[in-house]
Parts: C-alpha cells; structure tokens; sequence
C-alpha cells in the first residue's frame, strides 16, 4: 500500500472510532428517548460506515477484490437507521401523552399530522 493508502485508511478509522465514541456517550448519557436517538442514529451510524469503508479501502490497496458485502451493508445501515429513528420516535410521541405539549406550534389549526386523523376522501365507503 502507499503512504497516502495508510494515511487514508488511518484516518477512516480514527474518525470511525470518534463517532462511535461519541454515540455511544449519547444514547447512555442523554436525559430522554427523544434527546437518546440522536446518538445512534447519526453518530454511531457514521462511525460504523467510516470503519466499513476504511476496511474496504484497505483491502482494495492491498490487492483484494472489493468487497461487496461491506459495500452492501453500508448502504443498507445509512438507509434504515434514519428510518429506525423515524418510527422509533414516532412511537414514542403517540405512547407519551406528555411530550405532546411541548411540541411547537404548527402555525395552523390543525396540530402535528402524527396525531390528527386522516381526511376522509370524498367517495370512499368505511
């Protein structure tokens, strides 16, 4: 490999294992779900993806294939952690009856669509 090859594949990992460190601080020291989700959704996820890729990067400098698999589960951790999050905070605002209040105004009459029921469409027979 050369020196740019060794630097690079240093660096994924370094700035992988920060991001994992960082992630993981947040979802045990952060005070709530909510607050929680942030850690492992967005920090670790990239910390995750940046070791993948620098394992990638180092066996196509050394002369291996590239690896597919880790080309695949990257792609697959990017796309369904946000969505993860996604339900995962959702779930938690419909259990909470709490958190409700202190949601900010949505400038209309009607509130945040995770909580307003669905406009029947005209013609449709329940």
């Amino acid at each position: 490999m050369t020196d740019f090859g060794d630097i690079a594949v240093a660096s994924l990992i370094c700035l992988g294992a920060f991001f994992l460190f960082v992630g993981s601080l947040g979802l045990a020291k952060l005070p709530d779900l909510m607050r929680r989700l942030h850690g492992p959704t967005k920090a670790t996820t990239l910390g995750i993806g940046a070791t993948l890729i620098a394992s990638m990067l180092y066996f196509l400098l050394k002369g291996d294939a590239l690896s597919i698999q880790e080309l695949l589960i990257t792609t697959f951790l990017f796309l369904t952690a946000p969505v993860t999050a996604l339900m995962v905070a959702k779930a938690h605002l419909l259990l909470d009856k709490s958190e409700r209040k202190n949601l900010p105004s949505t400038g209309r009459d009607v509130g945040w669509s995770v909580f307003d029921a669905p406009d029947p469409t005209p013609g449709s027979e329940d």
